[in-house]
């Protein structure tokens, strides 16, 4: 270009810039991820500058749009897209990303996929949890490990620890949701809702089957499947009553290790 400039009799001359960057092309996917991760510097460096702790930058992407209070602590493996806003004290990561998600004062994030979701101040998410939009975590709530949420409301103070789905939900304040319950939202045409109320609880392995209404301060039973609605104070039995068949091991799997420690445990019970 400028051989060109020069032949054509124009001046030709130079100018001082401050910053290099800005003089930069982006060509190929080389130079487009050199920008990119300058660009991120840029962010992060402002952010800590405004009393963001980054623990480890070369790790952690913020985009433009996000919004950041101080005193916030982005863990390695961050990263926050979108409209996401995070409040004073919170703490994100290790290995995150959050895309549109507002996160509360003092709430914990950590190892969580999350978008179009609201965290209230004082919760607990992760590790492993997966907020699909919609999903609305009251303060002081938790989503525990392996946890997926999916268009749920979920009251202040209210917990589903570990291994749950909770699909078109609405729990209330306080309510317990045990290890491996299920709501059941989808028959195949339609998607319902349920509703669990104050300081429910929900026993472990239950499958709690839309549309249904669990009124406040009820019990369901572990290993329940649940269709109909439950009143308030009431304790929610649907499951076969356990039988014990005497001698099947001994029947059915003869000279198996189970058999040989079913006989040991046997002559142990025997009288000397």
């Amino acid at each position: 270009m400028l051989a060109v400039v020069r032949q054509a009799g124009e001046p030709v001359g130079a100018l001082l810039i401050d910053d290099r960057w800005q003089t930069e092309g982006i060509n190929d996917r080389i130079q487009l991820s050199r920008m990119n991760t300058e660009v991120n510097r840029r962010i992060l460096q402002h952010w800590m500058r405004e009393g963001v702790s980054v623990v480890d930058p070369s790790t952690t992407w913020v985009h433009a749009s996000v919004d950041l209070a101080p005193d916030v602590v982005l863990l390695p493996g961050t990263s926050l897209e979108g409209a996401t806003s995070v409040a004073a004290g919170a703490q994100i990561g290790p290995d995150t990303t959050l895309i549109d998600v507002e996160v509360g004062e003092n709430a914990v994030v950590t190892r969580t996929q999350g978008s179009l979701s609201v965290i209230g101040a004082g919760a607990n998410v992760g590790p492993f949890a997966y907020l699909r939009p919609g999903t609305t975590l009251g303060a002081g709530g938790k989503i525990g490990t392996f946890v997926e949420a999916k268009n749920a409301r979920i009251g202040a103070g209210a917990k589903a620890p570990h291994l749950s789905y909770l699909g078109d939900a609405v729990i209330g304040a306080g309510a317990n949701i045990g290890a491996g319950v299920i709501f059941a939202n989808y028959d195949g045409v339609r998607k319902s809702t349920t509703t669990v109320g104050a300081y429910d609880f929900v026993g472990s392995n239950s499958v709690l089957v839309a549309p249904v209404e669990i009124a406040d301060g009820a019990y369901i039973a572990a290993g329940s499947t649940i269709t109909g609605n439950v009143g308030p104070g009431e304790l929610a039995v649907s499951r076969s009553r356990q039988r014990n068949v005497s001698g099947w091991v001994a029947r059915k799997r003869t000279g198996t290790k189970t058999a040989r420690a079913a006989e040991a445990a046997l002559e142990q019970k025997e009288p000397s």
